[in-house]
C-alpha cells in the first residue's frame, strides 16, 4: 500500500488565500481540494441597506482585475428591478468600457501569469530579461485598455463614472476619437499576440467541459445575452438559480457553483468562444483561423491563445464603437420611483466568465437582499476536476515537476487564482 499527499500551502498572488492539497493512495488520486481559505468579505452583507444607486460602486471593489464587470452586472440587475431599458450611444459606451477591462486582463493574465509557464520562467521579471519586446507588448496592451477604461470610468481601477441608467458623463466625440491611434496600434498587438502564444508547446489533452456562457442574437457576448451550454441548456439570465446553485465545501470559504445534480462546468474565454465563435468580428475570425484554433477548443492549455483572439475581438469592436459614436443627449436615463419591492436579477461576461448578480429593492430604493455569484466560485469545481485528470496522468512525476504541473493547470483558468505563481512549499508524504 502506498499513499502520497501532494500539499501546496499558499498559492501566491491570489484575490485572497489559497492552497492545494491532492491525496493519492494505491496509485489512485483520492481527492482533490482547492482550499479558498481567505475570510468572507461580507460585500452581500453589506450591501443590505444601502440606495440600489449605490451598487456599481461598491461591487467594483470586489476585484480590481475586473471592476467593470462587477459594475455592469449590478447595474443591468438594478435596471432589469426597475424596468428600465438602456440603448443607444449608453449601451454601446459601456460596451466599449467593457472591451478596456477584456483588453487590459487578458494583457495582464496572457503576458504577466500565464506566459511564464511556457517559455520556463519562474516569473515575468526574468522572462523580461530575455524577451523584452514580448513583454513591453503586454504593457502597451494593457496601457490601451487602461486608457478605454479611465476615459470612460473616470479610472481604471475601480472605475467612479458608471451608474445605474448610464453614465455620470458621457465623452465627448473627441475625446473618443483621442482613443483611436491607441487601439488600432493594440488590434496590430493583439494580432502579435496570438501568433507569439500560439507558438507555445501544448499538452496533448481534451477535457469533458460542459461550457457555460451567455449569447446574444447578433454580438459576442459582454453585457447581454441568454445562459447557454454546449450541452443544450438555454435559459434567460435572471432564470440562473433554475439551472445552478453555491454549495459549501467544508475545505472552502469559496462557495462552488455547479449544476443543479452536482456537475461542475466551465466559463471563461474556453466557453464564450465555443458557444459563440460565430459572432466573433472578421479580423478575430481571422487570427483564429492562421493560429489553428478550431471552433471549439477543449485543451484548457490552449485557453492563453483563446484570450488573445478575445483581444482582437475586442479592440475591432472598440474601433467599431469610436467610429460610430454620437454623444448622447444625456449621459443616462433617469430611473423611477421605487413604490412596491421589485427583484432584479443579470449576468455579464467578465474576463474570467459570466458574473451572475440578484437584488431585491424595496420602497423607497434599499437593497434588502443580494446574491453574487463571481466566475471564481462557478469555475472552482471544475479546476478540481482539471487537477483530478491531471494527477492522474502525471503519478510519475517527482514532487517538483508534480507541484508545477498542478500551479500551471490552476493557471489555465482564471486570473484571480491563476495569479499563483512559484512562492509554493510542497509537502509529499509518503507510506
Amino acid at each position: 500500500m502506498t499513499e502520497r499527499t501532494i500539499s501546496v500551502n499558499y498559492l501566491a498572488r491570489v484575490e485572497g488565500e489559497g492552497a492545494l492539497k491532492v491525496r493519492i493512495h494505491d496509485r489512485k488520486v483520492e481527492d482533490v481540494e482547492l482550499r479558498i481559505f481567505e475570510p468572507p468579505r461580507f460585500f452581500e452583507a453589506f450591501l443590505r441597506g444601502r440606495e440600489y444607486s449605490e451598487a456599481p460602486d461598491i461591487t467594483a471593489r470586489i476585484c480590481g482585475i475586473c471592476p467593470v464587470a462587477y459594475q455592469m452586472s449590478s447595474a443591468h440587475a438594478m435596471e432589469r428591478a426597475l424596468g428600465m431599458t438602456v440603448g443607444g450611444p449608453i449601451r454601446e459606451l459601456r460596451r466599449l468600457l467593457y472591451c478596456g477591462e477584456w483588453i487590459e486582463s487578458h494583457a495582464l493574465h496572457i503576458y504577466l501569469l500565464h506566459a511564464p509557464d511556457f517559455l520556463g520562467y519562474p516569473d515575468a521579471i526574468r522572462l523580461a530579461a530575455d524577451h523584452p519586446d514580448a513583454v513591453k507588448r503586454g504593457l502597451e496592451l494593457k496601457k490601451a485598455g487602461n486608457a478605454i477604461m479611465r476615459l470612460l470610468g473616470g479610472r481604471e481601477i475601480h472605475p467612479i463614472n458608471a451608474r445605474v441608467g448610464g453614465f455620470y458623463r458621457c465623452p465627448s466625440r473627441e475625446e473618443l476619437d483621442s482613443l483611436r491611434p491607441m487601439v488600432e496600434r493594440a488590434l496590430v498587438l493583439s494580432e502579435e499576440t496570438a501568433r507569439f502564444v500560439s507558438g507555445f508547446a501544448f499538452p496533448d489533452i481534451e477535457e469533458p467541459y460542459e461550457f457555460v456562457s451567455l449569447r446574444h442574437p447578433s454580438e459576442y457576448p459582454m453585457n447581454e445575452g441568454d445562459i447557454v451550454s454546449s450541452r443544450g441548456l438555454r435559459i434567460p439570465q435572471d432564470r440562473f438559480e433554475d439551472a445552478f446553485e453555491e454549495v459549501h465545501v467544508p475545505h472552502s470559504n469559496a462557495l462552488h457553483a455547479v449544476r443543479k445534480g452536482g456537475g461542475s462546468y466551465l466559463v471563461g474565454p474556453l466557453a464564450r468562444y465555443a458557444l459563440n465563435y460565430d459572432r466573433l468580428s472578421p479580423r478575430a475570425k481571422a487570427i483564429a483561423k492562421e493560429v489553428g484554433l478550431p471552433p471549439v477548443v477543449s485543451n484548457p492549455y490552449r485557453s492563453i491563445v483563446v484570450r488573445a483572439v478575445e483581444m482582437v475581438y475586442a479592440c475591432e469592436e472598440s474601433l467599431r464603437i469610436i467610429d460610430q459614436y454620437r454623444p448622447p443627449d444625456q449621459p443616462w436615463v433617469q430611473a423611477p420611483a421605487v413604490t412596491r419591492p421589485v427583484d432584479g436579477a443579470a449576468a455579464t461576461e467578465a474576463p474570467r466568465g459570466m458574473l451572475f448578480h440578484k437584488y431585491r429593492i424595496e420602497p423607497p430604493g434599499r437593497i434588502t437582499d443580494a446574491r453574487i455569484v463571481a466566475p471564481t466560485s462557478q469555475n472552482q469545481k471544475r479546476i478540481e476536476d482539471d487537477l483530478r485528470s491531471l494527477v492522474t496522468r502525471s503519478l510519475d512525476l517527482d514532487e517538483a515537476a508534480l507541484t508545477f504541473a498542478c500551479e500551471r493547470a490552476i493557471r489555465n483558468h482564471d486570473p484571480c487564482i491563476s495569479c499563483a505563481t512559484h512562492f509554493l512549499e510542497l509537502d509529499l508524504v509518503r507510506d
